[in-house]
């Protein structure tokens, strides 16, 4: 098997996409942040002491999906078309959802952008309401869907 990511010596590179042709891509991703149902009480009120938890969290979000290959070593830089981070309170069990889609019109796919956005989401979701919780978990950080691309379409099952 032919690793994409490691040259003829054995040394990590980035992929060279420029022969590929640039076509839609978009992925979507989730995660959640399970949190007790005081915490939730309280983000549902806002009456977090830093703020507007899910406003910040969506920003955060954005702003990961847009500097992914600064955090990601070997991800291309792309210019994405769009960044949409969801976040919703669940009741059972007490969580935030995070949902985070992301499109560009390039040569190679946006996973990894959705799933950073997700992830910084969900670290900030736990960084604004570490006050009243420290034993919150981030958990199911997963790709739900990718189009676009050589490699076809992909649904997590």
């Amino acid at each position: 098997m032919e690793l994409s990511h490691i040259d003829n010596d054995g040394n990590a590179r980035m992929v060279d996409v420029s022969a590929k042709d640039a076509t839609l891509r978009e992925a979507v991703a989730e995660g959640f942040v399970t949190v007790s149902p005081e915490t939730l009480a309280l983000i549902r009120a806002g009456q977090m002491k830093k703020g507007d938890v899910l406003g910040v969290a969506r920003i955060a979000g954005i702003q990961a999906a847009k500097r992914t290959s600064d955090v990601i070593p070997l991800c291309h830089p792309l210019l994405l078309t769009n960044v949409a981070v969801d976040l919703t309170l669940e009741d059972a069990p007490c969580r935030v959802a995070i949902r985070a889609t992301v499109k560009c019109k390039g040569e190679t796919g946006v996973e990894m952008e959705a799933l950073n956005a997700v992830c910084a989401a969900a670290l900030t979701v736990y960084d604004m309401c570490k006050a009243a919780q420290k034993d919150m978990t981030v958990e199911g950080v997963r790709l739900l869907s990718k189009s676009g691309g050589k490699s076809g379409d992909y649904t997590a099952q």
